[in-house]
């Protein structure tokens, strides 16, 4: 008999009164997807930077690791419905200056002024260099802090992380389905550095 492996899907209630309530800048996002900062070496020739970051904040179906108060490792998941719900729900509740760096304090200077979901296999993330599957939540940040600015330059953060409360919903799947994941993923990585190779 394969081996199992804890799946949780995330899902929220139908009032609304669970979801995302921050996002986090952090240096090593949970769903493996780093960011792109934007200054004027990138879309436009402007004196300033535009201090612009885009990402993605929820992948559908992606499976993400946990680790329980046990010690033990689980994943979490997301639905292309539940993702939508969050994306509605977090604007709809004005939580567009609520940010965290690394999941530890609230910062300022950090506003969401875009969000869309990702609907066809070509749209602005495509053009911002993503290859993302649809349902994906996508993010745009202005950043006004100098600091934290200072720290995406850096590398010091990387990526987008959601903070939030959610119903959990249990599942399992098998070592099998975990490893075609995996060979999967390696697959793409190799694609990705013949691309930049040749």
């Amino acid at each position: 008999m394969a081996n199992k492996k804890k799946v949780v899907k995330c899902v929220i209630d139908a009032e609304g009164k669970l979801g995302i309530t921050a996002i986090s800048l952090v240096e090593f996002p949970a769903i493996e997807e780093t960011w792109v900062h934007l200054s004027e070496h990138r879309l436009q020739a402007v004196n300033e930077e535009r201090m612009m970051l885009y990402g993605a904040a929820l992948i559908p179906d992606k499976h993400i690791l946990r680790i329980d108060e046990e010690g033990n490792d689980y994943y979490i998941t997301f639905d292309k419905e539940t993702i939508q719900k969050c994306a509605h729900l977090y604007l709809k509740k004005n939580l567009q200056h609520s940010a965290t760096l690394e999941h530890q304090f609230a910062v300022t200077g950090c506003t969401l002024v875009e969000s869309w979901i990702v609907e066809s296999e070509v749209d602005k993330s495509t053009h911002l260099g993503f290859s993302l599957p649809v349902g994906t939540w996508m993010l745009g940040m202005k950043v006004d802090d100098a600091d934290i600015w200072n720290d995406v330059k850096s590398g010091a953060v990387k990526g987008f992380s959601i903070e939030g409360i959610f119903n959990e919903v249990s599942v399992t799947m098998s070592i099998e389905s975990l490893l075609s994941d995996l060979d999967r993923l390696l697959n793409q990585v190799s694609q990705g550095l013949k691309g930049e190779v040749g």
